[in-house]
């Protein structure tokens, strides 16, 4: 009976992440597309160069406390308050040094682009709000994520609504920059409020609390870093290679590749579960429910890759208009891109299964390492195709080729190479 009970609040606890995930990507797309048209690429591009330091400084930002904190919180119910409060602190002087790394950085690299470094600097501001994000956890070990998928959903309503205020009155990059921080603000506030009335204990500061959770979060530093390298170095060395304006395009054609990728997700994590139960009990079963997972995954991504290919023009110019119609070259290279990533995702279940999770940071380097030198190759010689070219060589090794020469993802690596050949799937 407690097992069924305990299965029916993750059930709903899922449920309102995947709605509020769903419904604030419809907002996202509506209002970007909007804005995107407003601004036009060249400003496009330059909120994303700057969006792309505080995602990047966002690994040191949180020193890998997220991934520890919910089970801190579940197996320490009695310190909660202590918990949430060192989090807070611990993340608000790592987040206020980043924010001021930022403005340092980019005032040197930029120096001769005063726009670039105020509006860098509006949307660090957003690093210190988002701090705030440590309540979320706490709801997540309650299995309450209800709360803070309608908190998400209304702070993302309040910025949407201050978007279209901005386009309505015409106002400049500067006023588009400061949504970022207005967002982890409203997000912030909400969050608290409902803490407190959720009962929710003081908040006090202990350092044997502090020492605790950075002894278990430190690993996890690495591979958020190395991820943020691989993430964003394009969009850096797109603007010091070239301008904003490649980075406009290019922003472009990865935010039209990831318009339909709430799919790819609902798929993944709908079969999740089955792969996990089937390891306990069937070995056999559980590899081939992993084929069957990374072929569906495959070749649902290949069919809508190739309609992007073919119709990239008429969906940059409807959606974007005329001014973006460069994204389209990298938008039909980039946009394969998907198929070895949601890969990646979808391995997830395998390697939580047979915890093998200390091999991705093999993956993880190599990833960055490979990136960071196919972008500065590239983009020199073909701007955002370059970029786009660099992104998708790199998700094909780490997908495939790397994890060959890592003993303990070579089963895996199999089993993706029959699905991709569908083999054994039935």
């Amino acid at each position: 009976m407690i097992k069924k009970i305990l299965k029916n609040a993750t059930v709903r606890n899922a449920s309102w992440l995947i709605m509020g995930r769903v419904v604030q990507m419809a907002i996202s797309l509506v209002v970007g597309i909007m804005t995107a048209r407003y601004l036009g690429p060249s400003d496009y591009g330059l909120i994303h160069y700057a969006t792309a330091y505080t995602s990047f400084f966002m690994s040191f930002c949180t020193l890998g406390i997220n991934s520890v904190l919910v089970k801190e919180l579940i197996d320490h119910p009695n310190e909660e308050g202590g918990i949430i409060g060192s989090s807070l602190a611990l993340r608000a002087v790592s987040s206020f040094l980043s924010a001021c790394a930022i403005v340092c950085l980019v005032s040197v690299l930029d120096a001769d682009d005063p726009t670039a470094v105020f509006v860098t600097a509006l949307c660090s501001i957003g690093l210190i709000f988002h701090v705030f994000e440590v309540f979320n956890y706490w709801f997540q070990a309650k299995l309450r994520s209800k709360v803070t998928a309608i908190v998400t959903l209304v702070s993302y309503a309040i910025v949407s609504g201050y978007k279209i205020l901005l386009l309505i009155f015409g106002k400049s990059v500067e006023w588009f920059a400061f949504s970022t921080a207005l967002d982890h603000l409203c997000a912030g506030i909400l969050l608290f409020i409902c803490y407190k009335r959720s009962g929710g204990k003081g908040l006090t500061f202990s350092l044997a609390v502090c020492k605790r959770i950075l002894r278990k979060s430190v690993c996890f530093i690495l591979p958020s870093v190395m991820i943020s390298v691989y993430g964003y170095a394009d969009k850096f060395m797109l603007k010091h290679f070239m301008s904003e304006l490649e980075v406009g395009y290019y922003s472009t054609a990865t935010a039209i590749c990831g318009m339909w990728c709430f799919v790819l997700t609902a798929v993944i994590d709908s079969v999740y579960p089955s792969i996990m139960e089937a390891h306990k009990t069937d070995k056999a079963l559980f590899e081939k429910r992993n084929r069957q997972l990374y072929a569906l995954v495959f070749y649902i991504s290949v069919t809508v890759s190739l309609l992007l290919c073919v119709f990239a023009k008429p969906i940059v110019r409807i959606l974007y208009g005329n001014a973006y119609m460069q994204a389209v070259t990298p938008l039909r290279v980039v946009t394969w891109y998907t198929a070895f990533a949601y890969l990646g995702v979808a391995r997830n279940a395998w390697i939580v299964s047979e915890n093998k999770g200390k091999c991705l940071k093999y993956i993880y380097i190599a990833a960055a390492i490979c990136n960071v030198c196919l972008n500065l190759a590239l983009i020199p010689l073909w701007g955002p195709s370059g970029a786009a070219v660099a992104s998708l060589v790199t998700q094909m090794m780490t997908t495939f080729v790397v994890p060959f020469f890592v003993r303990g993802l070579r089963r895996n690596t199999r089993l993706m190479l029959d699905a991709v050949l569908l083999r054994y799937i039935r």
